[in-house]
């Protein structure tokens, strides 16, 4: 069976210049009809693509987030198993006495033996947080401690004791002195 515009080129409707003048404009409507598809499909797969390169972004921020998280939750109980080893008894003897220490803006307190407060004074120990109570630690415990999270050493006496006496060593204490 014979197309259609050769059924017209024997009838004598039209001539072989205007069959082949619609040949070329249909092949170049063919060709357009093609490179608007692959203009299509590239836009798709550039879509599909920053789609797949946000979800990979968005699962590595969880994926970090969640590693910190799981950080975080290991220095607590790190912290928290240092402070259970290594705290010091509470005192409950009649001869406690109050150690008054600032914790953020408050002043809170600890009953503590006098032994412990002396401690306490001289830099040998350190107060901490655990949970909503404080203990006693040695200062090297509290050391590893602050390490992990300086938040949660609430108080440490510093010893300068030795700093005060060096200050006064180039002075010379005059002989007749009288108290």
């Amino acid at each position: 069976m014979s197309s259609f515009q050769d059924q017209l080129l024997k009838a004598g409707v039209v001539d072989a210049k205007k069959v082949r003048k619609a040949k070329q404009d249909q092949h170049k409507a063919q060709k357009r009809h093609k490179q608007k598809e692959s203009v299509v499909t590239n836009e798709s797969k550039v879509a599909a693509a920053k789609a797949q390169a946000e979800k990979v972004a968005h699962d590595r921020k969880l994926n970090e987030e969640r590693q910190a998280a799981a950080k975080a939750k290991a220095i607590q109980a790190q912290i928290k198993q240092l402070i259970d080893l290594n705290k010091l008894p509470k005192s409950d003897a009649e001869d406690a006495v109050g150690y008054n220490f600032s914790h953020g803006k408050k002043i809170k307190k600890v009953h503590v033996s006098p032994q412990i407060r002396d401690q306490l004074v001289s830099g040998m120990l350190a107060i901490v947080q655990l949970g909503e109570g404080y203990e006693l630690v040695p200062m090297a415990i509290a050391d590893k401690i602050e390490q992990r999270d300086r938040a949660a050493v609430v108080h440490r006496q510093e010893t300068n004791s030795d700093a005060d006496d060096d200050f006064y060593a180039d002075h010379e204490i005059p002989d007749d002195l009288m108290w």
